[in-house]
Order: C-alpha cells, then structure tokens, then sequence
C-alpha cells in the first residue's frame, strides 16, 4: 500500500493490485464526512438513541472512526458491521494521520483495525464486529440496518459487487426507512439500485466530485 498526502491534509491509500485510491485525493476526510456522515449518519439519526450500520467496504477504517466520533459528541449508540475482504495491515493503520487530524485517540483507531471477528467495544457507546469474507458468502440479518455506507472500490474495479443481486441482498437486510449512500452515480448502479425497490435521490457532491447517491428503502 502507498500512503497518499490528499488536499485536506488527510492521508489514503492506494491499492496497486485494484489501482484506485481507498478515498478521494481531493480530501478524503473531507469526502467520507460529506457523503456518509452528513448525507448518511446524521440524515439518519435524528431522534434516535440507537442505530445500527452496514458497511461495505471497510476499508482504511474512516468512515467507522468518523462514525464513532459522531456517536460520541451526539450521545448516540452504534452497533456497526463492517464487511471487508482484504483488510489492510495494521503497520499501515499504524501510518494514517486521522487520529491527529481529528483529534481522536490513535488507540482507539486501531481497535478497529484489529485481525479478529469478535465485536470490539470502543468507548461506551459505539461497538464494532468485522466480517472479513467477501458480502457474496456472508449471511446479513433481515431488516436490521438503519443506515448503510457503500464503500466498495468502483464499479470497473469491483462489478461483481455493484449488481442487483447484492443490492436486493442489502435491500432486505435494512429497516423499512432505512437510508444507503454511495459516492458512485454511475447508471448501473442506479439502475440497480431502483430494480430492488430503492427510492434514489442524486445530491451535490464533496470537492473533486459532482454529485453521490442517497438511496431510501420506502
């Protein structure tokens, strides 16, 4: 993995076997920020104490931690499931800067980055489980998820993961009135993310990026 300085100060990664960044270079906390946490985490949990999250796609850990910051300054508990394949090495998380720019403890980043699939408890109100399996050979609950973050790498990197059979496999793991976000508006993704049933709405993009989705299960 090489470690990418992007505009915000923020570090990702670039994955030389995929050949695409974990994040945006224009800003990758700026980016996770926007499309899932502002669009995602805090369009969901308005008046609620409680909300659980999928993630497709953990990925360098960001979008967890900024999860968990949130779930500490708003009172909120978060119990969040993360899917990921091929997670990245713990002297790697070890490099990335997010702690410092977000003025988190380090250790509790790296909670996240630990190799097990036990459910990792990180402060008193966010708990972590990892499924390090690909999301085609894992079962997910029925109409659990309140909020889910689709994160894979693209659609040309990773087809098998942006197709109808997934999306109704997580259509029907969520919540009636739960929200997915994805930075990806490419037309088969909403193509088919509309066959499955979801109700999508196309918003105004971080730096760097013109638009992402927002999906509703209606």
């Amino acid at each position: 993995m090489d470690i990418v300085l992007t505009s915000d100060n923020s570090h990702t990664l670039y994955n030389e076997t995929v050949g695409e960044h974990y994040h945006s270079t224009f800003g990758a906390i700026q980016e996770s920020e926007h499309i899932f946490i502002e669009a995602g985490l805090k369009y969901v949990s308005e008046n609620k104490d409680e909300i659980n999250i999928l993630e497709i796609g953990l990925g360098t850990g960001l979008n967890s931690f900024l999860s968990l910051k949130f779930a500490i300054e708003n009172d909120l508990t978060i119990d969040y499931l993360g899917i990921e394949a091929f997670p990245i090495e713990m002297e790697d998380a070890k490099k990335l800067n997010y702690p410092a720019n977000l003025g988190m403890e380090k250790e509790m980043f790296l909670e996240i980055h630990k190799p097990t699939n036990e459910i990792i408890k990180i402060g008193n109100k966010f708990s972590l489980q990892k499924k390090l399996v690909k999301l085609q050979e894992t079962e997910l609950p029925l109409e659990n998820f309140d909020l889910v973050f689709f994160d894979a790498f693209s659609p040309d990197a990773q087809p098998e993961l942006w197709t109808e059979e997934v999306f109704a496999k997580i259509f029907n793991s969520m919540k009636t009135g739960g929200v997915l976000t994805t930075y990806s508006c490419k037309g088969i993704v909403k193509r088919a993310l509309r066959s499955v049933g979801f109700k999508i709405k196309r918003l105004p993009g971080p730096p760097g990026k013109r638009e992402f989705l927002r999906a509703e299960k209606i």
